[in-house]
């Protein structure tokens, strides 16, 4: 049973990737590993996402135009590409609010889950 509920929590991390990594760059641009931290620090550690999933990601997101990145070097540091959110990606992120908010809501009235 547990393997299955492994798995299952994977399928549901893998399709909230989009949504954690729009929202966290609403909040102001982010490189990659700030990202991949933030994601960890935040769910306590129950949600992480590797380097070999998130870099396909983002350039996915920026090939979409969701998000839009640009490379930074400071002195002394490597060189770090920036990720922000765009208009476009502002309103992606909105309507995947929406859906999981739906997703949320059927899940409680059949489960009965309530509020964690």
């Amino acid at each position: 049973m547990a393997e299955t509920e492994d798995l299952n929590l994977a399928a549901m991390q893998k399709g909230s990737a989009t949504l954690l990594v729009l929202a966290l760059i609403e909040e102001r641009a982010r490189h990659g590993y700030e990202i991949s931290t933030l994601i960890a620090e935040r769910s306590g550690g129950r949600l992480q996402l590797q380097p070999a999933s998130l870099y396909p990601l983002l350039y996915r997101l920026e090939a979409q135009e969701l998000v839009a990145g640009r490379w930074v070097e400071k002195p002394g540091e490597r060189r770090r590409r920036f990720y922000r959110l765009t208009p476009r990606g502002r309103r992606a992120l909105e309507a995947h609010r929406r859906s999981w908010r739906e997703l949320f809501l059927a899940l409680d009235q059949v489960a009965q889950i309530g509020h964690a």
